[in-house]
């Protein structure tokens, strides 16, 4: 049997039409196929690969860590070198409020990681999240996300969790003294790159300091560097009670984060004891590559280029077919009129050589989240490949 026909027999499906794109090596922003096809990666494993396929670094501190040890124990037993200096090195860019920092496997597990602690500290019931939102799949980051389209299947869900839409004052008004938490993006990814307004941002904040409700920042896709920032709250000058990280992380391993104040956190520690425990949470391996990757980007000044490439990228995206762009550093949504010609587009892309995809609030929308390595000569041809696809989808 092929791989082809093997990855559909034993892998887990997760929709009936997967890519089934066949990777053979990746570099830098590079995804090699089993034919020895180059294409661009304008998707970086979903924001996850911000300092490039293969990095040296990242490469090097994982063959270190592996003839170190692997797993050795479960999370928050013993202490394991790459746990506590990544958990360092974070707290040293981070505000006084965000200085304990729970390691866990993914995106997902922080969130549900967070909703323990806002619960565990208020000691009340109630959440509030926004339509179009993405929170990760499991049951209680589940009950965040905003679309009934992925809950109606696996109800019921976590009671008394409400949904607004994204930047109301109806989001606002329902924050009360019974509210345990507001969870949130700062720039919305998967409903086409929705930057919300500082006002709203900030009172946000406000009202939840008057009614001692707890705001939750899902920074999993914008931080390090997504932006134009290390995290996105930075830029809003609008610290969060928690902050959700994860995909960029890890420097490519699996890994994810909540991260809180020491007093919040210790909370766990009793009342129950081991009030949120997890086996490979914070695996050392992850830890180090993620480390590496986190000091190459300082190191490398990827963050201070940003700027330059989202607005290079905007100045080439320009096409009649284009609806229009919306940007946040390099988390870029290019907007078609519907689904059906994005779908073309997308997948002209990857026979012409870029590697794109949709998102999942914004189907009519094609993603935009290479490694932040990409160079301007790889987006001048990235983008010169996406308007030649447009081009001959229009002509079919």
């Amino acid at each position: 049997m092929t791989q082809r026909q093997l990855f559909l027999n034993h892998i887990g499906q997760t929709s009936e039409t997967p890519l089934c794109f066949e990777i053979a090596e990746a570099k830098g922003v590079q995804l090699i196929d089993t034919n020895g096809k180059t294409h661009i990666d304008l998707i970086g494993g979903i924001s996850v690969c911000n300092v490039g396929h293969g990095n040296k670094q990242v490469l090097d501190a994982i063959k270190k860590q592996v003839d170190l040890y692997l797993h050795v124990m479960v999370y928050g037993e013993v202490i394991q070198s790459p746990q506590v200096q990544y958990a360092t090195a974070l707290a040293a860019m981070l505000p006084l409020q965000l200085q304990s920092i729970y390691f866990t496997n993914s995106g997902t597990e922080a969130t549900e990681g967070a909703m323990k602690l806002a619960k565990r500290i208020t000691g009340k019931t109630k959440m509030i999240s926004f339509k179009h939102s993405y929170h990760g799949s499991t049951q209680g980051a589940l009950s965040l996300m905003g679309s009934e389209y992925w809950q109606q299947a696996f109800r019921p869900l976590l009671p008394g969790v409400y949904q607004f839409e994204y930047g109301s004052q109806h989001a606002i008004d329902a924050i009360d003294e019974q509210t345990a938490c507001i969870v949130l993006e700062p720039v919305q990814a998967e409903a086409g790159v929705l930057v919300p307004k500082l006002e709203w941002l900030k009172a946000l904040r406000q009202k939840c300091y008057e009614t001692g409700c707890l705001l939750i920042f899902d920074e999993i896709q914008t931080a390090f560097g997504r932006t134009g920032s290390m995290f996105r709250f930075e830029e809003v000058n609008v610290v969060p009670d928690i902050l959700l990280l994860g995909k960029a992380l890890g420097g490519g391993m699996p890994l994810g984060a909540f991260v809180s104040s020491k007093q919040y956190m210790d909370s766990f520690t009793q009342n129950p004891v081991l009030g949120h425990i997890t086996t490979f949470g914070g695996h050392p391996v992850s830890c180090a590559a993620g480390l590496a990757a986190f000091e190459f980007l300082k190191r490398e000044k990827l963050i201070e280029q940003i700027h330059h490439k989202e607005d290079l990228f905007k100045s080439l995206l320009v096409h009649s077919a284009i609806r229009q762009v919306n940007t946040c550093g390099l988390l870029i949504a290019v907007h078609f009129e519907d689904y059906d010609i994005n779908k073309k587009i997308i997948d002209q892309c990857i026979v012409n050589g870029v590697f794109t995809d949709w998102f999942l609030f914004a189907s009519n929308a094609l993603r935009i989240a290479p490694p932040l390595t990409i160079t301007d000569k790889e987006i001048e041809l990235a983008c010169q490949i996406i308007l030649q696809s447009i081009d001959e989808v229009l002509l079919q």
